[in-house]
């Protein structure tokens, strides 16, 4: 994927108006990061680290998380109108599709991870969600 000068444009944009001191994204075919600093600032001395996959934790009723693998916009479902892709009661598997995070008009799918009965839905459709942030609990098998 190659990024046009809008697209940079709009990225700046959206950092400048935002709380984000930096921004990193990867994927398979790029990799971004911009940072705010002091103009003239020396760039960091280590190169950043990918963040590690969110973890599930068991809570004390046993429930796992489903957690925001990246910051984005959370959609339940494929396009407006459609069904959820889960809901509650819904089984899955840990590839599972539960939900779409769209980051900078890039549709990302989020697979369950884990085996077991969706319990709760945590964040509301079309709401901005952060990295780690539950999305779902699951009651696992």
């Amino acid at each position: 994927m190659s990024l046009t000068d809008e697209d940079v444009r709009e990225i700046l944009r959206l950092i400048d108006e935002s709380d984000l001191d930096e921004l990193h994204i990867e994927t398979e075919n790029f990799v971004l990061h911009v940072s705010k600093g002091a103009g003239g600032a020396a760039p960091p001395t280590r190169t950043p680290e990918r963040p590690e996959e969110p973890r599930s934790e068991p809570s004390s009723d046993g429930a796992h998380t489903i957690d925001s693998p990246m910051l984005g916009t959370f959609y339940r479902a494929e396009r407006p109108g459609a069904d959820p892709f889960v809901d509650v009661g819904t089984e899955v598997e840990p590839d599972t599709i539960v939900a779409i995070i769209e980051v900078m008009k890039m549709m990302n799918s989020v697979p369950a991870g884990i085996t077991g009965t969706i319990a709760e839905v945590c964040c509301d459709n079309a709401s901005l969600v952060e990295y780690g942030q539950p999305l779902f609990r699951v009651d696992p098998k």
